[in-house]
């Protein structure tokens, strides 16, 4: 099942699921969304909110759930899956959400049920990347991932930057996550195409990457301009009011995400890096398509992957291993590389 199918990402993926064969029943909270999607591609498809999620998911094996913000959906549909025994998949970047699920993997094990959040662009590739870097160098104490996306974004995405905007920075230190200042640290991620400045910001890898290596210290990066750093701790007070938060929701809902030509000439680019208190040091890099085409290649795949692996609470690496993301089309993968060098 792909549950959010009216959404940009949830359409994705269900119009790749039967370019490849598959016929997932579709489903989400509104029959005046749903049904025509449901009727352009030839698939059944169902309506219940995430209240009757239980009887929703009758019959089903595996639920792709992309119907966000996670931080208000995630935790019925966990609910549900591990009643009816479904495995579950989503696509959230949300710190917050991986850690909840992350505390279900006793329910998961009991239930025989994996939880797999994050199987998108968040957090497949970064993942991987921390997992390829792990293996290379075990005694990592330190790891830093940066990513890179062109193209734009969709509504949904949209709407979950606005839901952050009123918080600082988080990072992962001695295996605390904490607040930090946005922007505490900037550094050269050196991607594939060209070295960048990128600035500190909270995302989804200051969770997963503990889990699937055991690195203790993460920070997680992207391009933002320096002036930022500065601004954000300024205007956060205000998107934390119910006024704009309401105004930012309204603006993100109108937002249609890129559109198929936008996307083909569009990608991605991640970067990690990883040392240990000796000094030694790893990187690699990878370049990938269109953060939304990875994502829903990915989803496609895992959806197909999911029933083999163990049950309990997973991030992408633990589940399908560090290789994963070189299986998903149009990824190209740089090293790990490294050596001895001074710390930075």
């Amino acid at each position: 099942m792909v549950y959010g199918v009216s959404g940009f990402t949830g359409a994705l993926v269900a119009e790749l699921a039967v370019a490849r064969g598959e016929r997932p029943v579709l489903a989400g909270r509104s029959a005046e969304k749903v049904r025509p999607v449901a009727e352009r591609l030839g698939l059944d498809h169902r309506v219940f909110p995430l209240g009757r999620a239980e009887e929703g998911l009758e019959g089903i094996d595996v639920v792709a759930h992309c119907a966000g913000p996670f931080s208000a959906t995630s935790g019925p549909m966990v609910d549900a899956c591990l009643a009816t025994g479904t495995h579950y998949l989503d696509i959230t970047g949300e710190i917050d959400v991986f850690e909840a699920v992350a505390r279900r993997h006793d329910d998961a094990v009991g239930a025989g049920v994996v939880l797999l959040p994050g199987v998108g662009f968040d957090v497949v590739p970064t993942d991987c990347a921390a997992a390829m870097l792990k293996q290379a160098l075990p005694s990592a104490t330190h790891l830093d991932l940066a990513f890179v996306v062109q193209g734009g974004a969709s509504a949904g995405t949209a709407r979950t930057a606005v839901e952050g905007a009123g918080s600082g920075g988080r990072a992962r230190v001695d295996g605390v996550i904490g607040p930090v200042p946005l922007g505490r640290r900037r550094r050269t991620a050196h991607f594939r195409d060209r070295d960048r400045e990128v600035g500190a910001i909270p995302w989804g890898d200051v969770s997963t990457a503990y889990h699937s290596t055991g690195i203790p210290n993460v920070t997680t990066f992207t391009t933002v301009p320096a002036l930022f750093d500065t601004i954000q701790p300024l205007t956060a007070p205000l998107m934390r009011t119910g006024v704009a938060r309401k105004l930012g929701t309204a603006l993100a809902k109108r937002i249609g995400g890129p559109d198929a030509a936008k996307r083909a000439r569009t990608r991605s680019e991640v970067f990690g890096e990883a040392w240990d208190d000796d000094g030694n040091r790893v990187r690699v890099a990878l370049t990938g398509p269109n953060a939304y085409d990875l994502t829903a290649d990915s989803v496609v795949e895992a959806a197909r992957r999911v029933s083999d692996v163990t049950p309990g609470a997973h991030t992408p690496s633990s589940a399908f291993g560090a290789d994963y993301v070189r299986a998903l089309d149009g990824v190209v993968v740089d090293g790990p590389t490294g050596g001895t060098t001074a710390a930075r």
